[in-house]
Parts: C-alpha cells; sequence; structure tokens
C-alpha cells in the first residue's frame, strides 16, 4: 500500500475523531473498525499508531486503542506551554545567530506560505501544504536552538490533540474568517524570521508566544464541544 493510501486512511480516522463519531473514551477494536472502514488491518494498524503519536488514541490491551479524553483546559494549557517553550528557542537562535542554511530553509517556508494564501482561498490541497509547511517552520526553529531539553518538553506537550504546529485546524463552517486568521498567523512568520536575522531576542520570544493565539482562535473551542477538523502534516511511512 502507498504512502497516500495510508495517509487517507489516517485523514478518514481523524475526521471521524474530531468529528465525534468515534467517541471519546471508545474502545477501538482492529477487527471491527478494519470491517466497519472497509479496509484491511495491516493499514488500519499503521493509522492507529499515526494517531496514537498525536495524541488521539491510546493504547488499551494488546491489539486495540481507545480514543484519548481530554478537556478543552488540557488543550489551550498545552498551548500556552508551547508558546512558552518555542519562545525560549526561538531567542536562542537570535541570539546565538541564524546561518545561512537555516535562513533558507526559513524563507523557503515564508514563499510557500505566500503561494498558499495567494489563491484567495484554502482548498483541501491548500489546507494539507499549509498543516506541511507551518510544522516545517516551528521544527526548524526548534531543531536550531539545539536544546535537547526544549525538544524533549515540546514533544511530550504535542502529545495533546491540536497543539503541534504541525496539526491546523480548519472550520469548514468559517472558512472565510478561517482564511483571514491564517493569512495573518503567516505575517506573522515573516515577523518571527525578520527578528531571527535581525538578532532580536527579546522580540522574536515575544512574537513566538503571540502566534500561538492564532492556534486558539482557530480552535473554535466551546466549553461542550469542539466543533471543528483536521489537517496534519504528513507522516512518513
Amino acid at each position: 500500500m502507498n504512502g497516500t493510501t495510508q495517509q487517507t486512511i489516517v485523514q478518514a480516522l481523524r475526521t471521524r475523531i474530531l468529528s465525534g463519531e468515534l467517541e471519546p473514551g471508545e474502545r477501538l477494536v482492529e477487527a471491527q473498525l478494519a470491517e466497519r472502514l472497509g479496509i484491511s488491518r495491516t493499514p488500519l494498524r499503521y493509522a492507529l499508531s499515526v494517531l496514537a503519536t498525536e495524541g488521539l488514541v491510546e493504547r488499551s490491551g494488546a491489539r486495540g486503542y481507545t480514543v484519548r479524553r481530554f478537556s478543552v483546559t488540557d488543550v489551550l494549557n498545552a498551548i500556552d506551554v508551547r508558546g512558552v517553550l518555542e519562545g525560549l528557542a526561538a531567542r536562542t537562535v537570535a541570539e546565538r545567530g541564524v546561518n545561512a542554511a537555516l535562513a533558507r530553509a526559513l524563507e523557503d517556508c515564508l514563499r510557500e506560505g505566500d503561494a498558499i494564501f495567494a489563491a484567495g482561498v484554502l482548498d483541501s490541497e491548500a489546507e494539507t501544504r499549509y498543516a506541511a509547511m507551518n510544522g516545517r517552520f516551528h521544527a526548524l526553529i526548534v531543531e536550531a536552538a539545539h536544546n535537547l531539553a526544549v525538544s524533549a518538553a515540546l514533544g511530550l506537550n504535542d502529545k495533546i490533540p491540536f497543539v503541534s504546529p504541525g496539526t491546523v485546524v480548519f472550520d469548514k463552517a468559517a472558512q472565510q474568517r478561517q482564511f483571514m486568521m491564517l493569512s495573518y498567523a503567516h505575517r506573522q512568520h515573516h515577523a518571527i524570521v525578520g527578528a531571527l536575522v535581525n538578532g532580536e531576542g527579546a522580540r522574536v520570544e515575544a512574537l513566538m508566544k503571540e502566534h500561538t493565539h492564532i492556534s486558539k482562535e482557530s480552535l473554535n473551542l466551546s466549553v461542550d464541544r469542539l466543533h471543528l477538523s483536521a489537517v496534519a502534516a504528513a507522516v512518513a511511512a
């Protein structure tokens, strides 16, 4: 089975979880779920392992998973933590200095984002591209800090659903508002790169923390239920 088909199954399961079709606390038995989706158990097992790394499901027994329960407060707190940790990483990079390779990689992200928003609308393909670019942008900064403690803490924090920058939430009922919010987030990417290149440590730290507020708005959170869908950067097979 090719990577594209595998990712289609991952996305199908992710959508069912985020929409509530697969409810929090529901046990996912491989044989039953494979029959329900009309797929074989091997790609399903792969998909469940991917969703486990994203924090949407957790192991339950030898061959099963459970849809993870999480609260609005859990998500919001974790997004705040991400802002603090990424802010520290960005400040470290700015004060140490941005090398040519990092500058080129970040500029590539900016150009790709500019091209995505130039179309004036985010279709499904653009959503996937933006999620991948956003995840890559944030990862470049964190990796460049060479701080194992920050990287490890972010890895744990990203286990909470919707927190990783490689997973971007899209509200199909408010596409124009979503487009404007994410377009603004990408303008923040430009400001972050400018501060990094100019060695403005305090400024880039503040920008990274402010940047997480877009994640909160994009979630369209309510106290009763999460009304959202999400696209995540592809995970290599």
